[in-house]
């Protein structure tokens, strides 16, 4: 007993003496702290606000980020974007305290010292989270007692300044994981392919470990280390109660990753316009729906990979009711350089081939010169020395309207464009806003029907939503919340309700490609001039999808058709939409009839027939009244007094009979009369036809109020 009150007394000599020192150091630390703290002004977080442009998908997920303009990959995220395991790993692992200390954690940087002076070396850390966010704030290379009370100083002005939840985020976004990843979520993203937010365990304690040293402990680089590393954490997280045993043991058993993934590049064409269009703006939320869309991108991927080394292929994807554009596919892949994969194809100005037919017989529906049922000849013509033929180079005879643009023949679609005017058909389709490219200086010829102009994919898109939507082309929407300026002026309908109904009601009947559902949606292929250019559009009453396949440099692909290449593009990307096919109302002014059951004049367009009969008809054929763009008040009374119910129509020139049309519907029989009349049912636009006995038509747009 004597023996040991030699050693107490020395010890608690020592012990003395180290309280003394520490009391002493404590007091020169005060003196030091002050001194710094009145050296320092405010802490400035401007140099780490940067953080990656990001561009989302309508529901907030991510489609494609953007590095820091010095290269480096520091995501935006929030607290609620990380999985609460993490959360719990991190904390206890690197600042257990961290909810309760004012930015500095004096019990672990007393203990720190102590084991420092005892060891005469670095056993544990103190630094707290605060003061890490400062160091990553104001980055010093030197560590040094000075540099130490500088994180102090930082980290208590932190404290003051900012919430526990905001000091978290700064670290969650600004903690380094080699590289140039920075932030907790470009770490994800890059080591295990998704966001944050749903985490494994040993995914978890990985990324809290790499932090303290991100090169050494990169898991591409060195993974045993950050085995090692991510052990430690799981270690600490099974002592402070995080995680169970057996989770401890699964985690350690999951393997490191040994490589970078590459971030997501989803709708990277769209994405680069969005940034073009707001470069001053951090995150760009556009109408795109993520899932569809990399869906898509798979589809046209594995597709093209079977048709040829240099083809590419684009698809747009609209909702019809909004305008939406739901799916951007610009190319077979951003990166393929030898499908020059970086070029925009929905932006493109490209032939259409027989892509525009559709609107040659809507407009052919809309002025009266004919009906789905009417008979149309299909044979060799010539107009001057223009000879149109058939792709197959073949000859039908006798064909409905309907069949030969199901068939998409080429010479009943040339006779109808010649009817009414290769001119009045390219300025339909710009008053309906798309942008159409013609040889400049030459008026439009018969050959703009069969792709003899310049479009995009994405005004095509536009003008066959139009015949979903009765005819009216929407305003695309590439953002969420996006609206079109109230005071724009509104692009002319592509066509009226009655005729992009009977072009939907023809093509619903289209030939399916092989292995395809047919009859569930409208669809139309083309194919351009040296089979340079594959397209296929489809529409039903909530989605339109158009497709183009081809040579982004203008080649030639040899056998590449619309029906082999895009149409079953196509059909499989509708299958993808969550919704079915639903097909649209029918007008209430569509005649649904047999070709007998039309009007004389409408029954057979022939190619054979004069233009003018002996002397009936004298002049032109025009409706005489009511004038076009006339208002006609319904509420108007005859000299009698008596409310006037009937409006009197009246044509001049032509040959007799006659034949009126309302909206596509007769007006009573064909008559030897240039006066007919016709009794409204209501308010609203109509659209009045007169057609002569050689066919020749007349058509005027009222009001009525």
């Amino acid at each position: 007993m004597s023996a040991r009150r030699p050693r107490l007394r020395l010890a608690a000599a020592i012990a003395g003496a180290l309280v003394a020192v520490a009391l002493v150091a404590a007091a020169a630390g005060a003196l030091a702290y002050q001194r710094v703290t009145a050296s320092l002004g405010p802490l400035d977080l401007a140099p780490a606000a940067a953080r990656s442009v990001v561009v989302l998908d309508r529901d907030g997920d991510l489609l494609r980020p953007y590095a820091t303009a010095d290269g480096r990959w520091r995501l935006p995220v929030a607290v609620d974007d990380v999985d609460p395991t993490f959360l719990s790993m991190l904390t206890a692992y690197e600042d257990a305290r961290f909810e309760t200390h004012s930015g500095v954690d004096w019990r672990a940087l007393a203990r720190a010292a102590w084991q420092l002076a005892a060891n005469g070396r670095i056993v544990s850390g103190a630094s707290t989270l605060t003061m890490q966010v400062a160091r990553l704030v104001e980055p010093r290379a030197e560590r040094s007692l000075a540099a130490k009370l500088r994180q102090i100083v930082r980290a208590r002005q932190l404290e003051r300044t900012h919430t526990k939840e905001e000091i978290l985020a700064l670290y969650l976004a600004l903690a380094p994981y080699g590289g140039n990843l920075e932030g907790v979520r470009a770490a994800s993203l890059a080591y295990f392919g998704r966001e944050p937010k749903r985490l494994s365990h040993a995914e978890a304690a990985l990324l809290v470990a790499l932090p303290q040293s991100p090169e050494t402990r990169r898991p591409d680089r060195h993974p045993e280390s950050a085995r090692a590393a991510r052990a430690r954490v799981l270690d600490r997280a099974l002592e402070r109660g995080v995680i169970t045993a057996r989770e401890r043991e699964a985690a350690e058993r999951e393997a490191v990753p040994i490589a970078r993934r590459l971030f997501p590049m989803h709708a990277a064409h769209a994405a680069d316009a969005a940034r073009a269009e707001r470069p001053e703006a951090q995150a760009h939320r556009l109408a795109i729906d993520g899932g569809l869309q990399a869906g898509l991108e798979r589809l046209v991927s594995g597709r093209v990979a079977r048709l040829g080394p240099q083809l590419s292929a684009a698809i747009l994807v609209i909702d019809n009711r909004t305008g939406e554009v739901l799916a951007h596919v610009g190319s077979a892949g951003y990166l393929a350089n030898a499908r020059r994969g970086a070029i925009d194809m929905t932006r493109a100005v490209r032939s259409p081939g027989s892509a525009l037919k559709p609107f040659i017989y809507a407009l052919a529906f809309e002025t009266g010169l004919a009906h789905p049922e009417t008979i149309l000849e299909d044979r060799p013509v010539r107009y001057g020395i223009y000879a149109p033929e058939n792709f197959d180079l073949g000859y039908q005879g006798a064909v409905t309207a309907r069949r030969a643009l199901q068939e998409s023949l080429n010479v009943p679609a040339v006779a109808l464009l010649s009817g009414v005017g290769p001119a009045r058909f390219v300025a339909r389709l710009r008053q309906a806003g798309a942008t159409v490219v013609v040889p400049r200086e030459t008026a439009p010829g018969l050959a703009v029907g069969l792709g003899g102009l310049g479009i995009t994919l994405t005004d095509v898109a536009r003008l066959y939503a139009g015949l979903a939507r009765g005819g009216a082309a929407p305003d695309l929407v590439t953002r969420v919340g996006e609206t079109p300026e109230a005071d724009e002026p509104r692009p002319m309908p592509v066509a009226d309700p009655v005729a992009a109904w009977y072009v939907f009601d023809v093509l619903r009947g289209a030939p399916a490609p092989e292995g395809a559902r047919g009859g569930r949606i409208a669809y139309k292929t083309g194919t351009s001039y040296g089979f340079r250019d594959a397209w296929a559009i489809g529409w039903d009453r909530a989605h339109t999808i158009a497709v183009w396949v081809g040579r982004a440099d203008g080649g030639a692909a040899p056998g590449l058709t619309g029906r082999n290449a895009a149409a079953p593009l196509l059909f499989d990307a509708f299958a993808r939409l969550d919704t079915d096919p639903e097909p649209l109302p029918v007008p209430a002014h569509a005649l649904v009839t047999t070709t007998a059951g039309l009007p004389p004049p409408l029954r057979h367009i022939r190619q054979d027939r004069p233009k003018t009969i002996a002397a009936t008809a004298t002049a032109r054929l025009a409706v005489a009244f009511p004038p076009d763009g006339a208002r006609v008040d319904l509420g108007l009374v005859d000299e009698a007094g008596a409310r006037e119910s009937r409006l009197a129509l009246k044509a001049q020139g032509g040959a007799l009979p006659l034949t009126w049309l309302v909206n596509g519907a007769p007006v009573g029989e064909a008559s030897l009369r240039r006066e007919s009349a016709w009794r409204p049912d209501g308010a609203g636009f109509a659209r009045i036809t007169v057609i002569d006995a050689q066919g020749e038509t007349d058509s005027v747009s009222v009001r009525l109020e």
